[in-house]
């Protein structure tokens, strides 16, 4: 099932007629919704007996046979790898060092015993994503002793004792994954010891995520650990009962890892092209024994490509969404392509939470949710009723992004910091979060609820969302209303303080509505300061203007898909809500 490029064309084309078009709903609901924090609830008791009997189920004589040997070690096939690798990281590995998110590490210094790097970069390591990288360049003959020869070392470091990161649930499936679909990188050696090495260790991976698969955290993390519980059901000889046992585990969590719009539940965009590229590639494992993929598992990539298109700007990029940075258009286009699914974005997620507005080759992406529930991300973000907006190839209003890339580039300080209302494009009240962000790391009190209303006019898409995270400490409700001309010219707003039924009010409450800015963008006020010019580099000329307030221009930061963050701008628009609430009329402007 191969798929056909997709366009980026900002217009959002139409489905594809033949037998490969997913079905998509993407009609605009008009009238109000509300949306709430989804409760944050373990697994019910008949969820647990259920699993209990599965367990039990496959635990067979036949099992018991398998741990003893009675079946040979090999592989039944080199499925193929979907997605293709970086280049540039593979050429860096030839060239003697591993290259991540503008990290290196020579190889004479790969030590897995003390690895002293950025988490992120420990997990491509761990994970053996960097074969994909290594194969995209140069040929086999060159890249099979580099590749051996790290394989040799993490074995004889953690072959035989289980510790993570290297035996996380997550890391230890991407391991399957990779060492199946590059198994010429990493097999072609005729030392048997070595290669009965690999492939006891494949075994003995896929009997560590039978164990630990339903105890891991939820969220894509677990999703992927029984991917790769499937994987290895079709890989080795005697899996008929694992994939038994694998397949209704994996049913199960895909039912509880994903909105029915698609969406993943950390509301990640990251978390969504790991889900969609695991899945691609389990398929492409069943491909390789010729036996159909689940219809679960088609269902689900053909909902959840749809919504994370929804989350692409108009150069194909990603946005910045709950911790993820801005993913480019080139690797987005090549997950989305190795799903074999083509659609059309998704324009309304109200499940996801994330509604796209567009008009011409102007993309609006606003957060029209509650953040994540805690225990189901690492890198949640205070960022409802935020919005970005490209016109073209230039990014003009954006979030900092980049939370959950944490490293060397990233500290854990800043990390903590692009987690917070102020590092995304919307409203603050008193200086504090609209969802706290507590001193564990854990998303605390705030938004519980988000009530939208959206509708397509003769004026333009029109969106209107209100959330209650300041009502318990302030008083006042957050609405913000944002209209989108039909030819994409104009993007009107107003942001609305209101005082929140049955509370008291003391005194005036400070706010602070913030408009990160592009990295190409350089902005200066006008002579009355209730305006500004924004120039984009060898591109179009946009004006903003505010009805209210005190305007300023600050810096600030935008972080790359890589990891690294950029300086920027940003306008700073700041008042006082009295007693009775507030109201701040703005509109950016393409004027030239």
């Amino acid at each position: 099932m191969e798929g056909r490029p997709l366009t980026s064309a900002p217009a959002d084309p139409p489905l594809d007629s033949g037998a490969d078009a997913a079905p998509l709903d993407d009609t605009i609901e008009p009238g109000k919704r509300l949306i709430r924090l989804p409760a944050d609830k373990g697994l019910s008791l008949g969820d647990r007996v259920a699993n209990a009997i599965t367990r039990l189920t496959w635990r067979t004589p036949l099992h018991a046979f398998r741990l003893k040997g009675r079946f040979p070690l090999k592989l039944l096939g080199v499925p193929a790898d979907p997605v293709p690798g970086d280049a540039r990281a593979g050429t860096a590995i030839r060239a003697g060092h591993f290259l991540h998110r503008g990290l290196k590490l020579p190889l004479g210094e790969l030590d897995f015993a003390a690895l002293n790097v950025a988490p992120p970069f420990a997990d491509y390591l761990h994970s053996f994503a960097w074969l994909r990288d290594l194969a995209a360049t140069g040929t086999r003959a060159d890249g099979v002793p580099i590749a051996e020869a790290v394989v040799r070392h993490w074995l004889g470091t953690h072959g035989e004792t289980v510790s993570e990161p290297a035996w996380k649930a997550d890391n230890t499936a991407w391991r399957i994954l990779f060492w199946a679909s590059h198994a010429p990188l990493i097999l072609s050696s005729s030392d048997l010891v070595y290669r009965s090495a690999v492939l006891n260790h494949l075994a003995r991976a896929a009997r560590h995520l039978d164990r630990v698969a339903d105890k891991t955290r939820p969220g894509t993390g677990q999703m992927v650990a029984w991917v790769g519980i499937v994987a290895a059901s079709l890989l080795m000889p005697g899996g008929e009962p694992r994939q038994v046992f694998g397949e209704a585990g994996l049913r199960k969590v895909l039912e509880t890892s994903f909105y029915a719009d698609g969406g993943n539940i950390s509301r990640s965009p990251q978390a969504q092209l790991d889900a969609v590229m695991a899945l691609s590639m389990l398929a492409r494992i069943y491909d390789m024994r010729r036996i159909e993929v689940p219809p679960f598992v088609q269902e689900v990539l053909a909902r959840a490509v749809p919504a994370l298109l929804g989350l692409v700007h108009s150069d194909g990029g990603m946005g910045s969404w709950q911790g993820s940075g801005a993913t480019s258009a080139a690797t987005v286009q090549a997950i989305v392509n190795a799903s074999g699914v083509r659609t059309r974005p998704l324009k309304q997620a109200r499940d996801w939470g994330y509604q796209r507005l567009v008009a011409n080759k102007v993309v609006l992406l606003a957060d029209a949710a509650p953040p994540p529930i805690a225990r189901v991300t690492e890198a949640g973000c205070a960022s409802t009723l935020a919005f970005e907006l490209s016109d073209g190839d230039e990014r003009i209003v954006v979030n900092c992004g980049g939370a959950a890339l944490t490293g060397a580039t990233i500290p854990a300080d800043l990390a903590r910091g692009l987690r917070t209302t102020a590092a995304h494009s919307t409203l603050t009240l008193g200086d504090s979060n609209s969802t706290a962000i507590l001193a564990n790391g854990s998303l605390g009190k705030g938004v519980t609820e988000v009530e939208l209303d959206r509708r397509e006019t003769p004026q333009g898409s029109r969106v209107e969302m209100s959330h209650d995270g300041y009502a318990r400490r302030h008083g006042l409700i957050h609405r913000r209303l944002l209209i989108l001309s039909p030819n994409g010219r104009e993007l009107r707003g107003e942001d609305m303080l209101l005082p929140a039924p049955r509370t008291r009010r003391k005194g005036d409450k400070g706010f602070t509505m913030r408009f990160h800015l592009g990295r190409n963008i350089s902005a200066s006020l006008t002579a009355d300061k209730l305006g500004a010019l924004l120039r984009v580099g060898g591109g179009p000329l946009w004006q903003f203007r505010t009805s209210e307030g005190t305007l300023d221009i600050e810096q600030s930061l935008w972080v790359d898909g890589e990891g690294r963050p950029h300086p920027t701008e940003q306008l700073v628009v700041t008042g006082n809500a009295p007693a009775g609430g507030a109201s701040v009329g703005w509109i950016f402007k393409h004027i030239g």
